[in-house]
């Protein structure tokens, strides 16, 4: 488990910056002057990719780490941490990965570029706040995780 959160850990860190590239090349076209081009979709698309990844290895540690039993069971409530990591982090991250893939099929639509690139933006910075307010950041109490594998 313990490679597991390690990847997982790092996988924050691609999510963060896909997800700023992608907010920024959607604030820049913004305004409906700009062709939406293959490389635009791009770092959308990674963004997604690897939004499903870290999914993937989100479900082997709430499984493996047993909180979805603690939800279950009815203790999840029981501490912060417990709270966090089985209701909070899990809920928030779903939703931020179910608005990225929505941001990411606008650019698959057949719209104006304008509307690809707010669609894309918007979605995405929506997304990047929930993740931003679930991630566990060092000195976020009990829950708090260091920013790269290793660190204390």
């Amino acid at each position: 488990m313990n490679t597991v959160l390690a990847i997982h850990n790092i996988f924050r860190w691609l999510i963060l910056l896909f997800a700023l590239l992608t907010i920024v090349k959607g604030l820049g076209g913004m305004n409906g002057k700009k062709t939406f081009t293959a490389g635009d979709k791009r770092s959308a698309m990674f963004l997604m990719i690897c939004c499903d990844i870290q999914l993937l290895l989100g479900l082997i540690l709430y499984f493996g780490n047993r909180w979805w039993n603690m939800l279950m069971s009815g203790t999840a409530m029981s501490s912060d941490s417990n709270r966090f990591f089985s209701v909070e982090h899990a809920f928030g991250m779903l939703v931020a990965i179910i608005l990225v893939h929505i941001g990411y099929s606008a650019t698959k639509k057949n719209i104006p570029d304008g509307s690809k690139y707010k669609r894309m933006f918007w979605f995405t910075l929506i997304a990047m706040i929930v993740i931003l307010g679930t991630i566990p950041w060092p000195g976020a109490g009990m829950h708090g995780r260091p920013l790269f594998p290793g660190m204390s």
